[in-house]
């Protein structure tokens, strides 16, 4: 390995690179060995999803000559698929620092390479990247974010001509085609800029038409338009469009988190901005309960993720997790269409496989077909180009605060999300109650599903074999019981195979090959583990449930599950 480390940065030594790159790697060689391997230890791999990795100088970080030899790759896979032409991309990026000069090498990369480009005028939401995508005809886009990671890192997520992520068979070309790019001298750096277009207010106005088109509701919103809303951005894009998008649905009573809405890839108030932590949703809890709010939401810096806040059945304020949000908007939409008599016989929603339960069971009960679908959006988006024109997709969305209404965008959306979310909350004020209310009375009408999610890290060099040992234990010998109740199927997404452990009986999963691993037990638990596709991370989801006779019986119910959720995290050593 050292002599790899010691090859690869004595090429860039040598290479066609700036004077402040081989500066800073001369320093690393002189004062912090360590981190020059951490640096240049391996290639930084362009994934399914693109790119995402810590910033810095080296192969194993991103900076202009990375991000230009993924574009280089992306275009020349582009141009072989399309060899009439013309080719046509857009490309936006988030509030991360670098990630305007990431989206302009992009650019100019492309354009070099003969495709014409649409690119943001500053920074925008990921969804509206994948929107503009589908309005312009693009044949593929970019957009610069590493989503919610902290502040070192940024990202590259690689898109195609329905809006969605890559799937195969591009992404597996694109990345062949991206691994032949040996050189940053296989690069078109510049000469094309007369391809380049910048694109800004006008796309807005599109896309913010575009949400307003999904209100099912918006007479409730009339009567309610002084809903007490509280948004907080996390130094994010989110402050482009979220408040106009409020704005434009007839909400007039909308508060910002002043701390927070302030765009700055440092993310000083916060240590992940992720509206997953609670920490980074703490001070809008505090302003939510200072002004005695209706509702509290946030999204991380491309937002596309967005979470939630309510006061709950005791009238404390709780944050929602990403499976109950899913469960909210899913019924919202089949509820209200329903009710509005503009359902279809073929309407459809989309799930991913470990997302709860309970929204098959919603989806069941309404005679609506729910697909299960691997983790990730581009799996929904693929879905949908599968069934468009036979079936009607209304609502698709993830455990990990990811929600996306309607099908003009391909990827998770926050900023519908969030408009959604408040028409949600209106509906429910005008009947006298609170979103948390019609949660326990979803739990009681369907069966309440509690989840719950441990990520562990392994960060260095060592980490990824360290996640791939810990699969191969569970994949190789499986838990035979987990509190107390049997497991009864082994699911293993990588080999396609499910397994009944009492009779041996086997059956083909029909869906992509994914390193996911789940257990399901006799009492109806579901315990999946799965590492991350992004970070040093595997995650441990855990699903179980229980009935309800009535709303009064939540808290008992609640204790129950977390004591079961406990007894299977101990019998898994974990």
């Amino acid at each position: 390995m050292e002599a790899v480390i010691q090859e690869r940065s004595t090429n860039w030594l040598k290479g066609n690179f700036d004077a402040a790159t081989k500066d800073a790697i001369k320093k690393m060689q002189a004062e912090n060995p360590k981190e020059l391997a951490e640096s240049f230890y391996r290639n930084l791999e362009f994934g399914t999803g693109g790119l995402r990795g810590i910033m810095g100088v080296g192969t194993n970080r991103m900076n202009k000559y990375t991000v230009g030899m993924a574009t280089q790759g992306f275009a020349n896979y582009l141009n072989q698929t399309y060899p009439g032409g013309p080719v046509r991309v857009a490309i936006a990026h988030d509030c991360r620092n670098n990630s305007r000069f990431f989206a302009e090498t992009t650019a100019n990369v492309f354009a070099a390479n003969g495709i014409k480009v649409f690119l943001f005028e500053a920074l925008r939401p990921t969804p509206e990247l994948s929107f503009a995508i589908r309005h312009l005809g693009c044949q593929g886009g970019v957009v610069c974010t590493a989503s919610h990671n902290p502040k070192e890192y940024n990202g590259y997520k690689a898109y195609w001509n329905d809006g969605g992520q890559l799937v195969p068979p591009h992404d597996k070309n694109v990345i062949k085609e991206v691994e032949k790019i040996a050189s940053v001298d296989d690069v078109k750096w510049s000469g094309g800029e007369s391809n380049i277009t910048i694109i800004g207010k006008e796309m807005d106005e599109e896309y913010i038409e575009m949400v307003k088109s999904l209100s099912v509701y918006p007479e409730v919103i009339e009567k309610q338009h002084d809903l007490k809303i509280v948004y907080t951005p996390i130094h994010g894009t989110g402050i482009t469009l979220v408040p106009l998008v409020l704005k434009r649905f007839g909400f007039t009573n909308v508060h910002i988190v002043e701390e927070q809405s302030n765009i700055n890839g440092d993310f000083p108030t916060v240590v992940y901005p992720n509206p997953e932590e609670s920490e980074a949703m703490s001070i809008g809890m505090k302003k939510a309960k200072e002004l005695d709010a209706d509702i509290l939401l946030g999204t991380d810096p491309d937002s596309d993720r967005v979470g939630i806040g309510v006061k709950d059945h005791h009238g404390n304020w709780v944050l929602v997790n990403g499976n109950q949000t899913a469960v909210l908007a899913f019924n919202y939409m089949i509820e209200a269409r329903k009710a509005k008599g503009i359902a279809k016989p073929n309407d459809m929603v989309v799930k991913t496989i470990v997302t709860t339960d309970l929204i098959d069971e919603i989806a069941k009960e309404n005679n609506i077909t729910c697909y299960n679908v691997l983790t990730g959006f581009k799996w929904i988006a693929e879905l949908i180009r599968e069934k468009e024109g036979k079936e009607n997709y209304v609502v698709g969305g993830e455990e990990s605060y990811g929600l996306m209404i309607g099908d003009k965008v391909r990827d998770k959306d926050a900023v519908s999300a969030v408009a959604l979310l408040c028409e949600m909350a209106a509906y429910e004020k005008n009947k006298g109650r609170s979103l948390f209310a019609k949660l326990i009375d979803l739990y009681v009408q369907y069966g309440f599903y509690k989840e719950h999610l441990i990520s562990i890290t392994k960060k260095g060099m060592d980490g990824q074999q360290q996640i791939a040992d810990m699969m191969a234990v569970f994949r190789n010998n499986p838990p035979k019981t987990l509190a107390g109740s049997d497991v009864v199927q082994l699911l293993d997404y990588e080999l396609k195979k499910g397994k009944n452990l009492k009779t041996g009986e086997e059956w083909q999963i029909k869906l992509p090959k994914s390193n996911v691993l789940q257990f399901i037990l006799a009492d109806g638990s579901k315990i999946s583990a799965r590492p991350s596709g992004t970070e040093p991370k595997i995650k441990f989801y855990f699903s179980v449930n229980t009935k309800l006779k009535s709303a009064d019986e939540f808290d008992k119910g609640n204790a129950a599950l977390d004591e079961k959720i406990k007894a299977i995290i101990t019998d898994m050593k974990l």
